[in-house]
């Protein structure tokens, strides 16, 4: 064989294996355990929805790191609603009564079984990491909860 065809094909085959080796890694990276992380905040439902309407920018830097992963917050306030998403898994709305916007709280498989018990007019306090902020639709006049997900009921 020819000697640089051969350079080229080692070349190409440690390329493989590093791009392969990569790969792997990313993929079987171990999830962050939310529930098991210290809480970097404990708010109240209509705290974090008016920062958000607010400063949405100010609270995005507050709240989110600049990787993307969000810092992990407890959110207490009153059940407005209890539905299931796709997959199956709960999803708890935090909302006060004359409030335009609160906080949609989507459960893991593993701690669905924890919201099992909700019910419409409880005052919880729910864990997890924000992933869109609440806002305001100009357009279609509608406002945006706040969405967290991973998440679980504090035991108090």
């Amino acid at each position: 064989m020819n000697k640089k065809l051969k350079i080229v094909l080692i070349i190409i085959g440690i390329g493989i294996l590093i791009g392969g080796g990569t790969f792997l890694y990313v993929f079987f990276q171990p999830h962050r355990d939310v529930q098991a992380t210290k809480t970097d905040f404990k708010l109240e439902t209509k705290q974090i929805v008016d920062e958000y309407l607010k400063d949405a920018t100010a609270a995005n830097e507050k709240y989110l790191q600049e990787e993307g992963e969000s810092k992990v917050i407890e959110v207490t306030g009153i059940v407005s609603e209890i539905s299931d998403d796709f997959n199956q898994q709960k999803v708890v709305l935090l909302k006060g009564m004359n409030e335009n916007a609160g906080v949609s709280c989507t459960f893991t498989s593993e701690t669905n079984k924890n919201a099992n018990s909700l019910k419409v007019g409880d005052k919880v306090t729910i864990k997890g990491v924000i992933r869109s902020g609440a806002g305001y639709d100009e357009d279609m006049e509608l406002y945006e909860d706040v969405i967290m997900e991973k998440c679980d009921l504090v035991k108090k």
